[in-house]
């Protein structure tokens, strides 16, 4: 990481705020379940994500015992991290929070500042450097969007009808403008939102998933290049991973993995990926057999349907974040629970499912958000725990 992101000194962002929507209209859309997947066969990947050579160097970014919760990492072009956070330490600091490096290391700025506002964070960032961010506001149950030009942050509420905005997953369209999935739990639905020039437009995507105070209805959403929206989610009252994709015929919503019921189900803390040529891929918790024997799985989607795998397992695969290589190799970064509750990392190869120990100080490696640097090394954002603090950690090849 050898170059600087100076948020504040870019050009006025332009791309979320004057272009078209990119998602209501498109009459041409790549299908998310027409084109090979390689993932599980391509000859040639990138080496550094995959030789499991290198040294992890960890960073605390933020103290306190509740900073750093929902953590959201992006990387610039040239390789700096920006992360979006929850800070639940004191009234007077509790909030949304943003922090992004440069050559002066680590600044932190307070986007929205209230009690149980800044949950769930999603972020993405502009071609031009401005951070936009979905959030929950657990006080009002209300979903929100922010982003940040140079006249400051804009925080605006997007959907407040009942207690939803949990989960959140945050993308922006080819021409800018936002698209999110997120939580309805009042109603115990999988909802989606987008925003062209009249405005924010809310959908419900698939209902009867499950009720009020259930177990991690996570929602997770890729556009592809024409801008359509795909979804993986959980599906609580069943229990299992579901995807979905949307074309000009609508919704299309399909079982990707099967569990026991809501209290045995797979598909929490799930991650999607698409590939370049379109096919869906995500990581998910399976802990269906026993909590104390859970795993870790990847499932991708080829022509012939869906394949299932085991990357880990021992009570481990909870705050999985997903990321695909040019090449189309996984890799996934993810808690080991109890006992160790140990920050991991697993890559695929030729040879297989590589795991990996990341950070084992303290109970560690909650909200885990996995990102490639431009020379394909990863970084990982997450949770401090009971040591608490929002921290980072990076590959580098010494």
């Amino acid at each position: 990481m050898v170059a600087a992101i100076v948020l504040a000194s870019v050009a006025a962002l332009v791309t979320p705020l004057s272009a078209g929507a990119g998602n209501a209209s498109k009459t041409a859309a790549v299908a998310p379940n027409t084109a090979r997947v390689g993932n599980a066969s391509t000859a040639a990947a990138k080496t550094t994500p995959i030789v499991g050579v290198g040294t992890w160097h960890i960073q605390t970014v933020a103290t306190g015992v509740w900073v750093g919760e929902y953590t959201s990492l992006k990387l610039t072009p040239t390789g700096w991290p920006a992360i979006s956070y929850y800070d639940g330490s004191t009234y007077e600091s509790v909030g949304l929070k943003y922090t992004y490096k440069d050559a002066a290391g680590w600044h932190i700025q307070t986007v929205d500042n209230s009690y149980g506002v800044g949950q769930y964070t999603s972020l993405q960032l502009t071609p031009t450097g401005w951070p936009a961010i979905s959030y929950y506001d657990s006080t009002n149950g209300d979903l929100k969007y922010t982003y940040k030009d140079a006249s400051g942050w804009h925080n605006q509420v997007v959907d407040s009808a009942g207690d939803v905005g949990l989960y959140t997953s945050l993308q922006l369209t080819p021409t800018g403008w936002p698209a999110i999935s997120y939580w309805d739990q009042t109603n115990g639905t999988l909802k989606y939102t987008y925003k062209d020039a009249g405005g924010w437009h809310n959908q419900v995507v698939d209902s009867g998933l499950g009720l009020k105070n259930g177990l991690n209805p996570s929602t997770s959403l890729q556009l592809t290049p024409a801008g359509w929206p795909a979804i993986s989610y959980y599906d609580q009252l069943n229990g299992n991973l579901k995807y979905t994709y949307k074309d000009t015929s609508g919704w299309h919503n399909q079982v990707v993995d099967s569990g026991a019921g809501p209290w045995n189900g797979v598909g929490q803390y799930n991650s999607l990926q698409l590939t370049p040529t379109g096919w869906p891929a995500i990581s998910y918790y399976d802990p269906t057999n026993d909590i104390r024997n859970s795993a870790l799985k990847y499932a991708y989607k080829d022509a012939s349907g869906w394949h299932l795998q085991v990357v880990d397992s021992g009570r481990v695969g909870e705050y999985s974040s997903l990321q695909l290589t040019p090449t189309g190799w996984p890799a996934i970064s993810y808690q080991d629970g109890y006992p160790n509750y140990d920050l991991k990392y697993a890559y695929k190869d030729a040879g297989g499912w590589h795991n990996q120990t990341v950070d084992s100080t303290g109970n560690v490696g909650l909200y885990t958000s996995l990102q490639f640097t431009p020379t394909g090394w990863p970084a990982i954002s997450y949770w401090g725990g009971t040591n608490g603090g929002l921290k980072y950690a990076y590959k580098s090849a010494s």
